[in-house]
């Protein structure tokens, strides 16, 4: 599954290649949806280890997890991790089955094949949508943790997802689902073939602004984290015809 949010009950009870990262909501969505095994993207890891801090916690839950290393594999590509993914980091549970780091994602497979079934499920993650108006501005911020909180109301205004900046399998449709007026992602470390930063290219097509964060400076998959911390990686031009610039703190741009 080129993201989780594509999960359905017939992922029930299966092992799961995912392109999304391994924070916390694609955690919390992979246990919701009864997977016995799961394969993230550690999107570089990232401030406070947040681009795999949801593979972590599934340990707490009795699920094997694991994550591939940004620039063995795209993030965003279920497809490429098989093909060359190495993993990065693994999770208690799913050392115990002989998954170690720099192995390919195929030998992984082999030792999750005996996976057990989950115990126990994490907590939902509560779907964090929210707005904010920047302090002595009349500017209202949406605040989405994930890009797939993004709704058709969202045209025309100012959205940090706190997602990774990857087309989704290479896809441009799947770029936003709404033409926001800025839009903002997170780098996720940028990534093998610099495919952490492909959605800017792919809004500028519709003169749409959109810039990334540099994933050491906010936490992914936190859209606060973001606008309160976050440094400006990369601006498509559209941002940069806006005065965005790499290196510029996110909330002194808007």
């Amino acid at each position: 599954m080129d993201t989780i949010t594509d999960a359905t009950d017939e992922a029930r009870g299966h092992i799961v290649i995912s392109g999304s990262h391994g924070g916390h909501y694609p955690a919390a969505l992979a246990s919701r949806a009864g997977i016995r095994a799961v394969i993230f993207n550690d999107a570089g890891i990232g401030l406070e280890e947040a681009g795999v801090a949801g593979v972590l916690s599934l340990a707490d839950v009795g699920m094997a997890a694991a994550a591939t290393d940004c620039q063995s594999c795209r993030i965003g590509s279920a497809q490429d991790a098989v093909d060359r993914g190495r993993i990065s980091v693994v999770n208690a549970v799913a050392a115990r089955l002989g998954v170690e780091p720099g192995m390919s994602v195929a030998d992984a497979l082999d030792r999750l094949a005996d996976a057990p079934t989950p115990d126990n499920q994490l907590p939902p993650y509560a779907e964090a949508r929210s707005s904010i108006t920047l302090e002595g501005t009349n500017t209202e911020v949406w605040l989405l943790d994930s890009a797939s909180l993004v709704k058709p109301e969202d045209a025309g205004k100012i959205v940090i997802t706190a997602s990774h900046g990857a087309l989704i399998g290479g896809d441009p449709t799947r770029a936003l689902k709404a033409d926001a007026r800025i839009t903002v992602f997170n780098d996720a470390g940028i990534g093998i073939d610099e495919v952490g930063v492909t959605r800017l290219p792919a809004l500028d097509q519709k003169s749409l602004a959109c810039v990334t964060v540099d994933c050491m400076t906010a936490r992914i998959g936190d859209a606060a984290s973001a606008l309160e911390t976050g440094i400006i990686s990369r601006v498509n031009e559209t941002a940069k015809a806006m005065g965005a610039e790499p290196g510029m703190p996110l909330k002194d741009w808007l």
